[in-house]
């Protein structure tokens, strides 16, 4: 006789243990604003009637990991999720303001999704220490400590519309070594902003590709050669420059690049208008080179006016214009300042 193979008797209770365990991991608790939740609860969707997360609405809770709020959630309050020491993943597609402490001491908090952001309170993610890095393209008010004590921070990108960045916003980010800004006066209105950001050595500039597409295309090569070489100052200055920190000055970072942003905004203004002035100079010269030869092909009289005019408009200069002059035009791009 053949030996039987005896299998071990699986309990079916466990595997029906196992089976809410993963569906439970797997589904969401939906948040309507009109209730406690309950402390189990690991993943948090709001409701579809809620716009705006009330003050402390989640305050001091342990366990959620995950919050995750439809595109019609505009604002988040202060302190609804300050403390919660176990969230990590932050969805809110649509929130144009995050109140003050509103993710404050969310320690083990490393993603957030919040591309329509406008303004950020107060504190709102200070001592958030896991949070590496994070994008805030719609960015236009940074209040003052907004970020302080965010020690894992490393990197942080602005984008055309940031307005103001506060006292202390980036405080003690111990970690921080690059920074995208906008070429924009007045951005930067604390000398303490980056106080104790030692680390911070790199400045991008987001309109970083168009910048370097406007200096290839300048008529005169110093001109963006200087240029390139007024971009790079801040990379090399910036990692020297003091940040300040306890027992010592207002750090000096904050000051570089405010005075930074300044010299190359003004250069690169003053360097188009130089490039469009030499334009109009080539494409006057052109014309009347063009014109003068058409004279010479049909040698018109001196005293022939209106031949000669009729020959100015005959010469084909528009023509010309139409098909070179774009060649020589820099790409569309405004800066600030520019009229």
């Amino acid at each position: 006789m053949r030996g039987v193979i005896t299998l071990p008797l699986i309990d079916s209770r466990l595997i029906l243990a196992t089976f809410i365990v993963m569906a439970a991991e797997e589904e969401y608790y939906v948040f309507t604003g009109l209730e406690a939740v309950p402390r189990h609860v690991t993943r948090v969707r709001i409701d579809e009637s809620i716009s705006v997360i009330p003050t402390r609405a989640f305050y001091n809770n342990r366990n959620i990991a995950e919050l995750d709020c439809h595109i019609g959630v505009k604002k988040v309050k202060a302190g609804a999720l300050f403390y919660c020491r176990s969230l990590r993943i932050v969805i809110m597609p649509g929130v144009e303001e995050v109140e003050g402490s509103a993710f404050h001491l969310c320690k083990a908090l490393t993603d957030i999704e919040c591309g329509k952001l406008e303004i950020i309170g107060h504190r709102a993610f200070g001592s958030c220490i896991s949070l590496r890095s994070i994008n805030l393209p719609s960015a236009k008010i940074v209040h003052g400590g907004a970020f302080i004590n965010c020690t894992a921070l490393t990197r942080i990108r602005f984008g055309k519309e940031l307005e103001s960045i506060r006292s202390f916003a980036f405080g003690d980010c111990t970690s921080l070594e690059r920074i995208t800004l906008q070429l924009k006066v007045g951005m930067i209105t604390d000398d303490d902003i980056f106080q104790g950001c030692k680390q911070l050595k790199h400045v991008d500039l987001f309109e970083g590709a168009i910048l370097h597409e406007i200096i290839a295309a300048l008529q005169m090569e110093e001109w963006g050669n200087h240029m390139n070489e007024e971009i790079d100052v801040i990379n090399q200055i910036l990692s020297t420059t003091p940040a300040g920190g306890i027992g010592a000055d207002v750090g000096g970072k904050a000051v570089a690049i405010r005075a930074w942003i300044t010299n190359v905004l003004l250069n690169i203004i003053r360097y188009k208008a130089q490039h469009h002035r030499h334009l109009k100079e080539h494409a006057n010269t052109l014309e009347l080179a063009l014109w003068k030869k058409r004279l010479s092909e049909i040698n018109a009289p001196e005293g022939d006016d209106e031949g000669r005019a009729e020959c100015r408009v005959k010469c084909s200069a528009d023509i010309v214009m139409k098909n070179v002059l774009p060649f020589l035009e820099l790409p569309p791009y405004m800066f600030e300042g520019e009229d």
